[in-house]
C-alpha cells in the first residue's frame, strides 16, 4: 500500500499529493469491490454450497472500506501534523475498522450458528427458536470485545473495567446458577443426544410422553392426556432417561395371563399366538412368543409376549389383546380363574351328638 501511495507523490505540494493519493486509494478500493462482486461473485456460484456466497456478500463492503481507511491512514501521515491530529486520526479510523469488521464478524457468526442448529436440529431434534438466543449470546461476547479493543486502542486502562466484570459475572453466576445448570444441562443433551423430538421416554419419577421440544432451559413432553410436561435440563442431565424409541421405534409388549389349573398347555399357547397374530399393530418380526412364567397359588400363569410398531400405540394395542383374549378363552372354553380358598371347619361333638 505505502510503495502504490509513493508512486502517485508526483508534485512538491503535499495537500495535492494527498488528494492524488486520496483518488488513487478510492479508485483502488472501487476496483477491489467491483473484483470480489464480480470475479469472486461468479466463481463461488458454481460450488454448491450457499454459505460462501453470503459470506462474500457480507464482506466486500467491509474489504473497500478497510482499503479506503488504511490509506487515509496513511495519507494523514503523509502530511506536517502534528502527533495529537495523529492519535485522534488514528483512534478514529481504528474505530471505524473495529465496528465494521465487528459487525462482519457477527453477521457471519450468526450464518455459522443458524447452520449449525439447523444441522443440530436434524439430528437431536434440537428447537431452531433457540437460533436467537444463542446469536444474541455471540453477539454480547464480540461487542465486549469490541469494545476492550477500542478502549485499548484509545489507551484507556481496561484493568478496572475486568475486575468489575468479574465481580458482577461472579454475582450474577450466584443469582442464576439454576439457569447456568439448566444452560449446561441442555449443552450435555444436545451432546449427548439421549433422544430427539418424537421419541417416547420414561424419566426416572415415572413421567412417560413423547418428546416435543428441546431448548436450552429444558425439555417438553406431552403425556398421553395431552398434558404438557417442561422438565428442567439439568434435572434431565443427572437422571435415568429411559428411550422407548431407541435404538428402534419397536416397542414390546407384555401381557400377564393366568388360566385355570387342568387347562391344555399347548392350546393355551395357540390360543394367546393367534390373538398376537391377528393384532395389526404386532410386528411379526420379531415373532410374538409366549411364556409359561409360574404356578400361581390359583392359576398357571403365562405372558404373551410381542412388539408393537411405536411406543404411542402401547395402550391402545394391551387393550384389544387383552380384550381379544378374553374373547378366545371363551370360544376355547379356556377358564381364567380368580383367587379362590377351600376352608375346612373342625370342631368338637357336643352332648346331642352334634359337631360344632
Amino acid at each position: 500500500m505505502e510503495e502504490l501511495l509513493k508512486i502517485v507523490s508526483i508534485t512538491g505540494s503535499p495537500a495535492v499529493n494527498a488528494l492524488l493519493m486520496f483518488l488513487f486509494v478510492a479508485i483502488l478500493a472501487i476496483l477491489a469491490d467491483f473484483f470480489i462482486t464480480k470475479v469472486v461473485w461468479k466463481l463461488v456460484k458454481f460450488t454448491k454450497f450457499q454459505f460462501d456466497d453470503k459470506v462474500i456478500k457480507i464482506i466486500h463492503r467491509p474489504i473497500s472500506l478497510t482499503i479506503l481507511l488504511l490509506g487515509s491512514q496513511y495519507i494523514i501521515h503523509s502530511l506536517p501534523v502534528s502527533g495529537r491530529v495523529l492519535f485522534f486520526s488514528q483512534g478514529i479510523l481504528y474505530s471505524v475498522l473495529i465496528v465494521v469488521w465487528g459487525v462482519c464478524l457477527i453477521k457471519i457468526s450468526n450464518l455459522i450458528i443458524e447452520n449449525a442448529i439447523y444441522k443440530m436440529a436434524d439430528l437431536t431434534g434440537l428447537g431452531r427458536e433457540v437460533i436467537p438466543l444463542v446469536e444474541n449470546v455471540w453477539k454480547v461476547i464480540i461487542l465486549g470485545g469490541m469494545l476492550m479493543l477500542i478502549l485499548s486502542l484509545w489507551n484507556v486502562s481496561i484493568t478496572p473495567l475486568l475486575a468489575s466484570a468479574g465481580i458482577v459475572g461472579a454475582a450474577v453466576a450466584f443469582a442464576a446458577k439454576d439457569t447456568i445448570a439448566n444452560f449446561f444441562g441442555g449443552i450435555s443433551v444436545f451432546l449427548d443426544r439421549p433422544y430427539k423430538i418424537g421419541d417416547y421416554i420414561v424419566l426416572d419419577a415415572g413421567r412417560r410422553g413423547e418428546v416435543v421440544e428441546i431448548g436450552i432451559r429444558s425439555t417438553r413432553i406431552k403425556t398421553r392426556d395431552d398434558i404438557l410436561i417442561s422438565v428442567p435440563n439439568a434435572l434431565i442431565a443427572n437422571t435415568t432417561i429411559i428411550n422407548e424409541s431407541a435404538p428402534v421405534p419397536n416397542f414390546r409388549v407384555r401381557i400377564p395371563v393366568g388360566v385355570a389349573y387342568g387347562s391344555h398347555i399347548d392350546e393355551v399357547e395357540q390360543a394367546l399366538l393367534a390373538v398376537a397374530h391377528g393384532n395389526g399393530n404386532v410386528l411379526r418380526e420379531p415373532e410374538p412368543r409366549v411364556r409359561f412364567r409360574e404356578f400361581g397359588d390359583s392359576s398357571l400363569n403365562f405372558e404373551l409376549l410381542c412388539w408393537v410398531k411405536e411406543p404411542a400405540l402401547r395402550g391402545r394395542t394391551v387393550h384389544e389383546l387383552n380384550k381379544a383374549i378374553y374373547q378366545k378363552f371363551e370360544e376355547k372354553g379356556i377358564q381364567i380363574p380368580f383367587p379362590q380358598r377351600d376352608v375346612h371347619i373342625h370342631g368338637k361333638e357336643g352332648m346331642n351328638g352334634i359337631r360344632i
